[in-house]
């Protein structure tokens, strides 16, 4: 059963590095989506990103989105928080006042924010004009917009098996040149993502709001170059029946059949997990703020799943470099399954050439 529930990865990986990596390439990044149950709001990735070349200095992002299309975000370099504590366990990755604690491997997590977030909109987004992108800031002249105080903690108990993508160096054996590629995309190590279920409270402007909410986390340790990186469709989302799902997908390669690009999921119901792919896939190739129809179908050995799916509490960077250039959508969707609704995550990105905005 443990075996099961880690994904097939030993528990202790669920922990952090206690200190620099050998490797300057290795990263270690933890991220939540989380989504308030009635979806009046969302934390679409809240995540920290760390590197052995600049240990000191991890850099962590931020996003904040209301059903009314209002984003508070920040994206910065901060002071690295020491991963060992006093019982001298790995368990902490943190910068400034993100902090990512595992409090037990694959079964609970905890997670605090403190600090200044910049205000705006996902349209301003969308547009180009907000003012947590410094290059957008400094063009458009946003520099002195104010910046408002955001907190938040938050207990996440995990509510599914892991799902795993193990690309440690051993495992990569037999692979194509492609498939390397492909792996190289995800990380040359190891990726968990686990849906929960969690609680807390959120206070923006000194207003505090408790929250019972759903999500997933993700925990990694790799090397991952990006350079072929070609964007990406990720979904994922649990029910109130306790049912879920995630997957991801890469676009096809020109004269390559959808079948055969890189297209890894699951189907998680009644205790049953099942390998699954990803069927009429919403890959961005169009920019709105919400009411993007993103429904997918995943097929496995339990049959066919039809999710539908609406976006809402939506966030862009349009021509993100931290994705060659590319427009990048991190957000939440409205998912019906069966009559059975959720609120879960999409993460999207595409060439600006292929995307068409809409207002």
């Amino acid at each position: 059963m443990t075996e099961n529930w880690t994904g097939g990865l030993e528990p202790e990986l669920d922990f952090m590095f206690p200190s620099r990596p050998e490797d300057p390439e290795m990263r270690e990044s933890a991220s939540i989506w989380l989504f308030e149950e009635n979806g009046a709001f969302a934390l679409p990735r809240v995540g920290i990103e760390a590197v052995g070349n600049v240990w000191d200095r991890h850099r962590y992002d931020m996003n904040v989105a209301f059903a009314d299309g209002r984003v508070l975000r920040e994206s910065k370099v901060g002071q690295t928080v020491p991963a060992v504590g006093d019982d001298g366990k790995a368990d902490a990755l943190g910068t400034d006042q993100l902090i990512f604690r595992c409090l037990e491997p694959f079964r609970r997590w905890h997670l605090s924010y403190q600090g200044e977030c910049w205000e705006g909109t996902v349209e301003e987004q969308i547009r180009n004009e907000f003012g947590a992108y410094v290059e957008s800031a400094r063009n458009m002249g946003l520099e002195g917009r104010a910046r408002v105080p955001v907190a938040f903690e938050a207990d996440l108990t995990m509510a599914a098996p892991a799902w795993t993508q193990d690309y440690r160096t051993e495992k990569l054996d037999g692979m194509t040149e492609r498939e390397r590629a492909d792996a190289g995309s995800m990380g040359y190590g190891y990726r968990i993502e686990q849906l929960f279920r969690g609680e807390g409270w959120l206070e923006v402007g000194g207003e505090r709001r408790a929250f019972r909410a759903v999500g997933s986390r993700i925990h990694r340790q790799s090397v991952r170059p990006m350079g072929a990186f070609r964007g990406h469709c990720w979904q994922s989302a649990q029910f109130p029946d306790g049912r879920g799902f995630a997957y991801i997908a890469y676009p096809p390669l020109a004269g390559e059949a959808p079948e055969d690009t890189y297209n890894n999921g699951y189907v998680y119901r009644d205790g049953k997990w099942a390998v699954a792919k990803a069927r009429q896939i919403p890959f961005l190739r169009q920019v709105m703020p919400r009411g993007d129809d993103v429904s997918v179908e995943l097929e496995s050995e339990l049959g066919i799943a039809r999710i539908a799916g609406s976006t809402v509490n939506s966030t862009f960077h349009m021509g993100n470099p931290g994705v060659n250039g590319f427009n990048n959508q991190q957000g939440g969707v409205r998912y019906t399954w069966d009559g059975l609704e959720t609120y879960g995550m999409i993460e999207r990105s595409s060439p600006g050439e292929l995307c068409s905005i809409k207002p």
